[in-house]
């Protein structure tokens, strides 16, 4: 059982940035893939960006390819969130997850979901 905890979101101005982290419990954190999801009002909820847990490999939805950094330290159990040149349409919930395999979570297949954190951004 892994049980995920968000931190991190808020409200920022477009432009601005954010970092999001998600501690996980557990001492196997580093044989899971994490993720992280986000859902806006009215819309369905979608990947943003996903790391493996030993290699590092990492994927993103075009639409934060350079302005979203994941990243994960195995020690800290924490996987982490850079949100960089933020946008409106990016204000959702966003949803720390788990999967332990990779392409499986950029799927949309997740073993654990954290509770979400509120990342809102104006205009």
């Amino acid at each position: 059982q892994v049980q995920l905890v968000e931190s991190g979101g808020g409200l920022v101005q477009a432009g601005g940035s954010l970092r999001l982290s998600c501690a996980a419990s557990g001492r196997t954190f580093s044989k899971y893939a994490m993720g992280w999801f986000r859902q806006a009002p009215g819309k369905e909820r979608e990947i943003v960006a996903a790391i493996s847990g030993f290699s590092g490999t990492t994927h993103y939805v075009d639409s934060v390819k350079g302005r979203f950094t994941i990243s994960r330290d195995n020690a800290k159990n924490t996987v982490y969130l850079q949100m960089n040149s933020l946008k409106p349409e990016d204000t959702a919930v966003y949803y720390c997850a788990a999967n332990d395999g990779f392409w499986a979570l950029v799927r949309g297949a997740v073993d654990y979901w954290g509770q979400g954190a509120q990342v809102t951004v104006s205009s």
